[in-house]
């Protein structure tokens, strides 16, 4: 897929995910193989605030790249002064627009998901950012806000008319947040009405589904978000695939544990270990889906306070797996 002056590979990229992919899980996904990670959503108008946290959330290291980082706002204003900023003091690959977030903290305000009932509005959004860099503009978008405003085909091409780069797609509506099953058909339409490339998102957490979403919605590239979580060789095993025709089984405990560890040291450095501990007893949760012990285990994950407890519960969880103890 081309974007910009950067060429990324038809195989996987990690989704914006708030609270959850943080700097130190995007940099493992990259070692991974994932092609291209968007960074949390950061307010534009936090950023003109001066909010820490929003300028935090905005950084960007070179172990992550190639990267977007994520706005969201309903000012064209703001959302302008936003990008030219970001463009300039963090060097982002790329400038993404949420216009996805189904959260009613961000939809409830106007923002996120709440755009695609204000087309025109999100228009002048699109054209306000892509009139600020020369970065490429990209727009995350669901297929619309309920089953009577189904408008991703309309938005897309908006969009696309504005000067956006790329649009990514989440085949289910803001009602519907993340069920029933994605619709693939609502990817490809938008597909079939755009020359812009396509991301398509929604229900990707195997090889099948990566498979299946490029067979059936022609998308240019393929984006994972909650299939990644604890599982970051997903994006291993979708590069090898589609590059090399090769299929790779699931890791062993010991490497599962060991990235487990890696991801949330790296944590620990970029936000302190009180905050990277306690924001790690859901990663660790995820890491220990399906072990023997499980349930125990993700109890204890849930009390996580310094690093020396999360060392613990991997040697703990690596003893029940090899001596077969437990249940989940």
């Amino acid at each position: 897929m081309q974007l910009g002056s950067l060429t990324l590979p038809r195989t996987a990229a990690l989704a914006p995910m708030a609270g959850v992919a943080d700097r130190a899980f995007r940099e493992i996904c990259v070692e991974c193989g994932a092609a291209w990670v968007v960074g949390e959503m950061a307010s534009a108008k936090g950023l003109g605030f001066g909010s820490q946290k929003t300028a935090e959330l905005l950084s960007v290291t070179d172990g992550e790249r190639p990267m977007a980082v994520q706005l969201f706002g309903r000012e064209p204003a703001s959302m302008r002064a936003a990008a030219a900023r970001v463009a300039a003091e963090f060097t982002p690959d790329a400038i993404d627009i949420n216009m996805g977030c189904p959260a009613p903290k961000v939809a409830g305000s106007g923002g996120g998901s709440a755009l695609l009932r204000e087309l025109p509005l999100a228009g002048e959004i699109v054209s306000a950012v892509a009139g600020a860099t020369a970065l490429p503009v990209t727009v995350k978008i669901r297929k619309g806000w309920d089953d009577d405003s189904v408008v991703a085909v309309e938005a897309a091409e908006l969009f696309a008319q504005k000067g956006a780069s790329a649009v990514c797609v989440h085949g289910r509506t803001r009602m519907q947040m993340y069920a029933p099953p994605v619709d693939l058909d609502s990817i490809a339409a938008v597909k079939r009405a755009v020359s812009i490339p396509v991301i398509g998102n929604g229900d990707v957490d195997s090889v099948e589904a990566a498979e299946r979403m490029y067979a059936r919605t022609g998308c240019d590239l393929v984006m994972i978000g909650r299939g990644a979580l604890g599982n970051p060789w997903l994006f291993t095993q979708i590069d090898e695939w589609f590059r090399r025709g090769r299929r790779l089984s699931a890791p062993a405990p010991e490497e599962r544990m060991a990235v487990l560890l890696r991801q949330v040291r790296l944590a620990c450095g970029y936000k302190g270990e009180y905050r990277a501990m306690r924001e790690a007893r859901k990663h660790a949760a995820w890491y220990l889906k399906g072990w023997r012990g499980a349930a125990a285990l993700r109890r204890r994950a849930g009390s996580l306070c310094v690093f020396e407890d999360l060392e613990a519960l991997a040697r703990d969880a690596l003893d029940a797996q090899a001596r077969g103890f437990g249940g989940d």
